[in-house]
């Protein structure tokens, strides 16, 4: 999936990939979005198990500190993420019953989103950031920073290195806390 990506790594290709037959392949998942589910899940930076903590109750870090993790994590997924959904894109059909597909298994591009916002409605709630910052705008600001890194880190784009990773976030961070932060 990471060398040709999603849309054209047949499960026939991922089976021999992972020394096993296409048969025995099945026997583990229905298709797959499946397999690319818990690729997500089990290869790849984790970023809704760091989120589901999040909101699962009171954090010990403080907002600045718990986005830049986020925002960290947040750019390694995306990052690694990237060459295995990018071919999606450039075929419609595939895209929209890999979406349909996604949305059954409970996953997709959404669901981080919609946990950070939850995380951000958690935070506002105890007075943390401000009461009229629009959680959902956030989370979409953050993670679609983080996205749109991987998107250019890519294909190359841009003048020298890269920004590192560490700043990066940081400065995002700091960047969205001026806009919803308490002062």
């Amino acid at each position: 999936m990471r060398t040709i990506g999603l849309a054209r790594a047949t499960t026939k290709e991922i089976a021999r990939a992972a020394h096993c037959s296409e048969a025995a392949l099945y026997k583990h998942f229905a298709g797959k979005e499946e397999i690319f589910v818990h690729v997500l899940r089990e290869r790849l930076p984790r970023l809704n198990p760091l989120l589901d903590e999040l909101n699962a109750g009171p954090s010990t870090g403080g907002v600045e500190q718990n986005l830049t993790e986020i925002a960290q994590h947040a750019a390694r997924f995306y990052e690694r993420s990237f060459p295995i959904v990018a071919s999606l894109y450039a075929e419609p059909k595939l895209l929209h019953r890999h979406d349909e597909a996604m949305r059954k298994l409970g996953a997709g591009p959404a669901k981080p989103v919609e946990a950070l916002a939850g995380y951000l409605r958690a935070e506002r709630e105890a007075g943390r950031i401000h009461a009229d910052a629009d959680p959902d705008a956030a989370a979409s600001l953050l993670l679609g920073a983080c996205n749109q890194r991987a998107i250019l880190l890519s294909i190359g784009s841009g003048a020298g290195a890269p920004q590192p990773l560490e700043e990066f976030a940081a400065n995002l961070v700091r960047t969205l806390l001026a806009g919803i932060a308490q002062h």
